[in-house]
């Protein structure tokens, strides 16, 4: 299974971007669906979530620049990105994850590089 996600690029500090992640849809519905981080030589991060229900989380180091937000009819998930800073820059991975039959399953996007530079 293959999630496809997109709207990555190179923006100015202070500008934004939106991140779009489309999945299947008999795994969108019943999944948490997240989107994560990581810059080379580091750990990937958790930058924010979105449960089936519409419950979000941000983590700390982007709340109130990044809002999550997912569009059930469109099977998509979205990361609105604003007043972006250099250390943004990462590749950004959209992730599904949800339990079936008593077990977890998680699943991956490709990744898009988001670049902030002046």
């Amino acid at each position: 299974v293959q999630l496809q996600a997109s709207g990555g690029g190179l923006v100015q500090p202070g500008g934004s971007l939106r991140l779009s992640c489309a999945a299947p849809g008999s795994i969108f519905s019943s999944s948490v669906m997240s989107w994560y981080r990581q810059d080379p030589g580091k750990q990937r991060e958790l930058v924010a979530h979105i449960t089936s229900g519409g419950t979000t989380y941000a983590a700390d180091s982007v709340k109130g620049r990044f809002t999550i937000s997912r569009d059930n009819a469109k099977n998509t998930v979205y990361l609105q990105m604003n007043s972006l800073k250099p250390e943004d820059t990462a590749v950004y991975y959209c992730n599904a994850a949800r339990i079936r039959s008593g077990a977890p399953l998680s699943y991956w996007g490709q990744g898009t590089q988001v670049t902030v530079s002046s």
